[in-house]
């Protein structure tokens, strides 16, 4: 078994359940070692324990010598329940090693706390870690998933790596798992895309912002496909990528005509704090549809939000489908030469209004056809007075 006496403590804490789950168990076998489990660890799982039966583990000599008190589920406990843990931190058993698994109650609905402070600070005291093992973030996420796959026996090729992290999207968590089977299957060949792909199931979720970035492409399919990845296996309820469309379009619309130079000014209007890429991209997209359509993707989205409430009977997928379809419409149509004038190219929304009338059939609008064609009607005399 390891030494005690290098760590007393150790927190293991992160937002991914899967390589929260995957760290705690390394770790356990790590301090664990060649020794027999049943004479040296004592294991604490679920809801019905207190702090004070591990504590009392803990402290109670062992006939075997050392020993791993695990204590999971941890969440549950709040500060004050914390306390005689955080006491015990201060003078640990010199022969025991405790492990404290942040991850959630066991009972459905139950409230899972934040690490409390008081406890990182007291572990980090004694000496002891606080491993985080969630996925990093940005650009950190790609150099992860190369770690991962390097480490693999499997010697996988660059469009094969590309498939698998493509495939993965936001659940990246996954990839451990999958790189497992690959290698009790094929054991250190060299893969290519057509073997790996049996393997990888179905297509994980993407970022919001992948939705985003390919409705302001004007990228229709694409955008289609990522809100499917983003509401698959239930990942998000429709009404959580309402709010992320929502955003979206009510930061370009604060910024039309707002006279705004520069990203930063754009950030400090918008109120974004950090880096100002966000606000640098919602100006740009702003810039590039003009007032007409920003006003037209707001109504848009305002009449979305409405039926995705009930105001109609359609099914919550199907009314974001024609939503996002429709905004993508609206990106790909080319804008005014000023790209700030008040009515918009007659292609564009006439483009964009044959969509909204295609989508409309397809999934069951009431919307009448004279209205379609004031609409076309109304932007063809806009674009004849464009020219």
């Amino acid at each position: 078994m390891a030494d005690a006496a290098g760590s007393p403590v150790h927190l293991v804490k992160g937002s991914d359940e899967v390589l929260l789950a995957k760290g705690a168990q390394d770790l356990v076998e790590r301090l664990v070692g060649d020794s027999d489990r049943t004479e040296v660890l004592s294991e604490f799982t679920g809801d019905d324990y207190t702090m004070g039966d591990v504590l009392i583990a803990a402290s109670t000599v062992s006939m075997f010598g050392s020993r791993v008190v695990v204590a999971r589920n941890a969440s549950r406990f709040t500060t004050d329940e914390l306390a005689p843990m955080v006491a015990y931190i201060g003078d640990p058993a010199p022969d025991t090693v405790v492990v404290v698994v942040w991850d959630k109650p066991v009972t459905p609905g139950a409230r899972a706390n934040a690490v409390p402070k008081k406890l990182t600070d007291a572990i980090k005291g004694a000496g002891g870690e606080v491993h985080d093992c969630g996925l990093p973030g940005g650009k950190g996420r790609g150099m992860w998933a190369d770690d991962q796959m390097d480490a693999a026996s499997v010697r996988l090729s660059p469009r094969a790596r590309r498939v698998i992290v493509e495939r993965l999207g936001d659940d990246l968590s996954r990839l451990g798992g999958i790189l497992t089977v690959l290698e009790a299957t094929f054991g250190d060949a060299a893969l290519e895309p057509e073997d790996v792909e049996p393997y990888l199931g179905d297509a994980g979720a993407v970022p919001p912002w992948d939705l985003t970035d390919a409705i302001d492409r004007g990228d229709v399919a694409g955008a289609v496909v990522n809100l499917q990845r983003l509401l698959g296996n239930g990942a998000r309820h429709p009404l959580q990528v309402m709010v992320t469309l929502q955003t979206h379009v009510e930061r370009m619309l604060r910024l039309d005509g707002a006279g705004v130079r520069d990203e930063k000014e754009a950030a400090t209007l918008l109120g974004i704090k950090g880096s100002p890429f966000p606000a640098k991209k919602a100006m740009q997209q702003s810039r590039k549809l003009g007032s007409a359509k920003v006003a037209r993707a707001t109504a848009l989205v305002a009449a979305a939000d409405l039926d995705l409430r009930g105001r109609t009977a359609q099914d919550g997928v199907a009314v974001l489908e024609t939503l996002v379809a429709r905004l993508a419409a609206l990106s790909g149509s080319r804008a005014t030469s000023s790209g700030r004038r008040a009515s918009a190219s007659a292609g564009g929304l006439v483009g964009a209004v044959a969509l909204d009338l295609a989508l409309d059939v397809r999934h069951g609008c009431g919307r009448s056809l004279a209205s379609i064609a004031a609409c076309c009607g109304t932007s063809r005399q806009g674009g004849s007075r464009n020219r």
